[in-house]
């Protein structure tokens, strides 16, 4: 019994020991340098990926409701939920319906300004990855 004490003390000392020796290294850590341009070439190479994605949400909210993620379907489960009288559950719904609901917009907008981002990347000769 005497050896598991002392078992389970060289253990704590020996874990204590490596933290100690592991925090100094952590605070050596360089900051990140700031960036050196704005990444064009990057978001141009993305473009087509990033297009393809907000198309992809849009559809999805959009649909109708047996589209699973749309609007249609959310607001066919607050109104279940309030048929039922289960008034958290609709209280719930209501929220994640809401921040679907400005989901749209959003993404809309980001649609018309990747076209815009598209021009530009075509005029300034940055190749688009093609999109998978």
């Amino acid at each position: 019994m005497l050896s598991n004490r002392k078992a389970v003390v060289t253990g704590a000392l020996a874990l204590a020991g490596t933290l100690l020796v592991a925090v100094p290294a952590q605070a050596e850590t360089k900051p990140a340098a700031a960036p050196k341009g704005d990444g064009a070439k990057s978001v141009c190479k993305r473009l087509p990926k990033t297009e393809q994605r907000i198309t992809a949400s849009l559809t999805r909210l959009k649909g109708d409701a047996t589209v699973v993620g749309s609007v249609a379907r959310m607001e066919q489960r607050v109104a279940n939920a309030k048929a039922a009288g289960h008034t958290e559950i609709q209280t719930l719904l209501s929220g994640r319906l809401t921040f679907r609901k400005s989901m749209v917009p959003t993404l809309e907008t980001r649609q018309n300004d990747l076209k815009a981002v598209a021009t530009w990347c075509a005029a300034q000769g940055h190749t688009q990855a093609p999109a998978k």
